[in-house]
């Protein structure tokens, strides 16, 4: 039975590529800091726990596995950026990268494959313009970090063992996430575009966030940077309105970048900024989307 590890994977896409891997066989192990708190995990899945910091109590189950995916890292979208906070976000990125490194080169029987977590982000804001994978790292915040992101798990690739980076844009499942958050307005009739609309929203279906993993994971000739976003991204207010047509609520009230800014501070980037990632490498590869137009995703996860 091949192992997968999973660090990060109580989150939305963690639990859902648990799921997915265990209905084929795979064993599965997910590190928690937590583990006896790790509720919602789907059966069959194995919590042990980890520190997040280091390999210790956990690096022998990276000895013989198939694989090893790299979700961890505190959410980005949750509240104010304070300097402590951006220190956080960072430090749960790099530190959970370094212990995957010091995992791997302990390992007697290294993993086929390293899958490190990153973002669109990556681009930074790209107001005009196609971001595929070719496309330089911008140079905010958040792109700042993908980078350091990316480079903290680089070092298993002179180790031997092939290494897929994946760029997720923003993933849309009926089990939690950012579309939960942005459905909530238009439940009191109050939903609209975000600032001025016209920023680029590069979104993924759930079930095509795993999907593809997966494909990622299995197809021996996926190494580095791969776009996770459909072929088929939308503006702001173009998916408001798509969100607003499936809601069957108005998509009229607007919610002014100004105020966002005072609320937010400088995390308001994440809603007022975008760019339009394509998924070149991954289709070239022959990955097929089962939901390319957002109409249909929407369709299918708020039936």
């Amino acid at each position: 039975m091949k192992r997968i590890v999973i660090t990060g994977g109580t989150g939305l896409i963690g639990r859902a590529l648990s799921s997915s891997l265990l209905a084929d066989g795979y064993e599965v192990v997910i590190l928690s800091r937590n583990p006896e708190r790790a509720v919602g995990l789907p059966p069959g899945a194995r919590a042990e726990r980890w520190d997040a910091r280091t390999a210790a109590g956990w690096g022998a189950l990276a000895d013989g596995a198939y694989a090893v995916v790299n979700l961890a890292g505190e959410g980005i979208a949750s509240g104010r950026w304070t300097a402590e906070r951006k220190q956080r976000i960072r430090d749960s990125r790099l530190n959970a990268g370094r212990a995957v490194v010091e995992a791997i080169e302990a390992a007697r029987t290294r993993p086929h494959v390293v899958v490190q977590a990153s973002g669109v982000g990556f681009y930074g804001n790209v107001p005009e313009g196609v971001a595929s994978e070719n496309r330089q790292a911008g140079r905010d915040y958040l792109a700042r970090l993908a980078v350091e992101w990316e480079e903290s798990t680089r070092q298993v690739e002179l180790m031997g063992v092939r290494r897929v980076v994946i760029r997720t844009g923003i993933v849309l499942s009926k089990d939690g996430g950012a579309l939960r958050r942005m459905m909530l307005p238009f439940r009191f009739f109050i939903g609209g575009r975000v600032g001025s609309g016209k920023q680029w929203m590069s979104w993924i279906h759930i079930a095509d966030e795993v999907g593809a993993i997966r494909f990622l994971i299995e197809n021996p000739k996926a190494v580095g940077a791969f776009n996770l976003s459909a072929p088929n991204p939308v503006t702001n207010a173009d998916f408001s309105r798509a969100l607003g047509r499936r809601l069957r609520r108005p998509a009229a009230v607007p919610a002014p970048g100004f105020l966002l800014h005072l609320l937010f501070g400088e995390m308001a980037s994440v809603l007022l900024d975008g760019q339009k990632a394509v998924p070149r490498r991954l289709i070239h590869l022959g990955y097929t989307f089962r939901f390319a137009e957002i109409d249909a995703a929407l369709a299918d996860i708020l039936a």
